[in-house]
């Protein structure tokens, strides 16, 4: 009985660190949801969510500097980007910390995603996310290499189509 006493101590105490946190989506006709789990403080961030509403093909997804919808998603800023890098694929060495290229919405206009990204974090630190904003555009993200004015700002993905807040949870 001792040994599952502490077997469950350390259980729990191993996942004490984990966070979670969910971002609620909306936008003219489109509705989705983000959640974001990372298991420990410097560990990778595993991003899933599913979005509807969308037109079918790519489109750019990033973590915007603020939280502040007030202004509708134009109230978010830019890209989240601590580092003050260029615009970057989300595997690229060099790239904002929100930049999270895209995401395929299907012939339904639904897009199902998971992925882990290794540079932001919900633990706080400066590449943290929480309290910030989620955007889906409504182009496709050029990840830098399009050759428009635009491409290592935005990656020239378009409007802003849908945006929520991140929240701890």
């Amino acid at each position: 009985m001792l040994a599952l006493v502490i077997f469950a101590c350390v259980f729990v105490a191993g996942n004490a660190q984990q966070l979670s946190a969910i971002c609620a989506l909306s936008g003219p006709g489109l509705g989705g949801n983000v959640s974001f789990i990372q298991d420990q403080p410097n560990g990778p961030v595993t991003v899933r969510g599913s979005i509807a509403g969308l037109t079918p093909g790519l489109h750019g997804f990033h973590v915007h500097e603020k939280g502040d919808l007030t202004g509708g998603c134009a109230s978010a800023g830019g890209h989240f980007n601590p580092d003050m890098q260029s615009h970057g694929a989300p595997d690229d060495s060099v790239r904002h910390a929100g930049d999270f290229g895209n995401i395929r919405a299907n012939e339904y206009g639904e897009a199902h995603f998971e992925f882990v990204d290794r540079v932001i974090s919900l633990h706080g630190g400066p590449r943290c996310v929480i309290g910030r904003a989620v955007v889906v555009h409504s182009g496709e993200d050029d990840l830098g290499r399009g050759g428009h004015e635009l491409s290592l700002k935005t990656g020239n993905a378009g409007g802003r189509a849908g945006c929520g807040v991140i929240g701890i949870v």
